[in-house]
């Protein structure tokens, strides 16, 4: 009998590309029992993946090359075994849950065709199939599973979505799954549901599962152990409590260190007469739906305000209405004294300048086509008036230097730089126009702490030097914590608390509110271990 359920041993993989071999993982080793969970833990680059994708053979080979190593399920090499042994395993008795499942799931296909065509293929006849798809969306939570086994992958939410990629990896009930950053884009109410339910299925199924996450805190809810890599090897390894609470390894400690929610708190609002930007009643509406029902706050110089709320409160509507994005259906926002929502189009082209917005997936929101020096320079090609064409080069330089980045980068284009470096691409090209108010909607949520903290620290240091003010759209409580003077908590569409940080974070008054706070996971396993057994007895206690 084998010694444990997974065993990786020595593996090594490597990638040829044009500029010579990358080597993405040397000489790994781990195991995974039955009934447990074990986080790989690293940021991006570290070969977390990469490890994960050679369990399921999905590395292509070439670029990809296995050069070393042994992948044993219950003893048998998954490496050296024919095509056809490893597809009866795949899906069966080892699953995979995804980052993104609107990449994973067919746009063209209803999600219970999707779910029984996995199952038909590894032979259940299709009366069978069907009776199991909807015992499982039955059983992920997924309301009316009858009727929403005709809809299509677009028609449900982020959360719902991920419960779908859960129901198929789920439908032979197999022996281990891995969860490649399952809740990572997810706000976090979904993210707590969706952890626990993967705790609830492996206590129901006595699966193991591999948990790979850049985020301490899920570390700290769900695993029993931990592995931490850093460029492809194993730095640290041990229970998920001990390595946290005594990190050996440098890298560790840096990793622990960057966790978000330990800093210090704004302790008051800054103090000015009047508002640079101020929201009285803004109101959107899509046919019949409300999407922003009478919103107000205001916006002080040289203050963060953020946005916090679950997907689907109004919080990105927001953002885009006050640009202009969206056209509003009520209300006015004024920014230094004039609305902006009865601002014609050319006056709205000039006040543009000084109000910028840097979008989460900078990847999506930078052109590939466009060298950075051409990305950071369009600005004064729409606006020519700011800088004199000779000049466009030197002031590239002193923002990619401003960013901490180097003025030979700005040759460069988007996709040879790091997630990090792509987000400082786009903050320094908002900074191009000089505006004294950045709209940043979910811009570090998709980044490695570490990164996360960089970015941070950055946009802080910029509102420090240059008076900058923030509205800063965001589900990742703890990077809100350490960030903003004041919070806004959106549900529903309408604003339903707000105040200084310190207030809403230490006294909050709104039970939504609160339970926001309850969701949210803190990196320490102690302390998400208290949060737990408070939430159980919580949930026994008779309303």
């Amino acid at each position: 009998m084998a010694e444990h359920l997974l065993e990786v041993r020595d593996l090594s993989v490597e990638f040829h590309t044009v500029h010579g071999i990358v080597p993405a993982v040397r000489n790994v080793s781990w195991y995974l029992d039955k009934g447990e969970t074990l986080a790989i833990l690293g940021e991006s680059g570290s070969g977390k993946s990469v490890s994960a994708s050679a369990i399921m053979n999905l590395i292509d080979c070439p670029p990809g090359d296995i050069t070393s190593g042994e992948i044993l399920y219950n003893g048998d090499d998954l490496l050296q075994m024919p095509k056809e042994a490893r597809r009866a395993i795949n899906g069966a008795r080892i699953a995979m849950i995804f980052q993104d499942p609107l990449a994973h799931l067919n746009p063209v296909y209803t999600v219970g065709w999707q779910i029984i065509e996995m199952m038909t293929t590894h032979g259940m006849p299709a009366p069978q199939a069907k009776e199991r798809a909807l015992e499982l969306l039955n059983r992920v939570g997924i309301p009316e599973p009858e009727i929403r086994m005709n809809a299509y992958p677009h028609q449900f939410s982020g959360g719902q979505r991920q419960r779908l990629m859960i129901a198929m990896a789920l439908a032979f009930k197999p022996d281990i799954l891995i969860a490649d950053e399952p809740t990572t884009a997810l706000d976090v109410t979904v993210q707590a549901q969706i952890l626990e339910l993967l705790k609830e299925l492996q206590l129901e199924t006595g699966m193991g599962l591999l948990l790979i996450t850049h985020d301490l805190g899920v570390v700290a809810e769900i695993a029993d152990r931990v592995v931490v890599m850093n460029a492809g090897e194993i730095v640290e390894t041990g229970a998920a409590a001990q390595v946290y609470a005594n990190p050996r390894h440098p890298y560790t400690k840096r990793l622990i260190g960057a966790a978000p929610g330990k800093g210090q708190m704004a302790s008051t609002a800054r103090p000015h007469d009047e508002p640079l930007l101020r929201l009285e009643n803004v109101g959107k509406t899509y046919g019949q739906f409300d999407a922003l029902k009478g919103a107000s706050f205001c916006v002080m110089e040289g203050e963060t305000v953020a946005i916090v709320g679950e997907s689907g409160s109004g919080k990105s509507t927001l953002a885009k209405t006050l640009l202009r994005l969206e056209e509003p259906t009520a209300g006015a926002a004024f920014y230094k004294g004039r609305d902006l929502f009865a601002m014609s189009p050319k006056e709205m082209f000039a006040i543009r300048r000084e109000i910028q917005m840097v979008f989460q997936d900078p990847a999506q929101s930078l052109n590939p086509r466009m060298s950075v020096y051409d990305l950071v320079s369009e600005a004064w090609a729409i606006h020519p008036d700011i800088l004199p064409k000779e000049k466009w080069r030197d002031r590239v330089a002193e923002l990619l230097m401003q960013v901490g980045l180097t003025a030979e980068h700005a040759h460069r284009y988007p996709h040879q730089f790091s997630g990090g470096q792509r987000q400082r691409i786009a903050i320094a090209r908002a900074l191009a126009l000089e505006p004294r108010l950045i709209v940043c909607d979910e811009a570090v949520s998709a980044l490695d702490v570490s990164i996360q903290a960089q970015v941070i620290e950055l946009l802080d240091g910029l509102r420090r030097d240059l008076g900058l003010s923030y509205i800063f759209i965001a589900h990742d409580l703890p990077v809100v914590r350490d960030f903003a003077d004041r919070v806004v908590v959106m549900q529903g569409g309408r604003i339903v608390e707000e105040g200084p940080v310190r207030q809403i974070f230490d006294d909050p008054r709104e039970t939504y509110t609160r339970d926001l706070l309850a969701a949210s996971l803190d990196p320490d396993p102690v302390v998400q271990a208290e949060r737990r057994a408070n939430r159980r007895k919580k949930d026994l206690t008779p309303a």
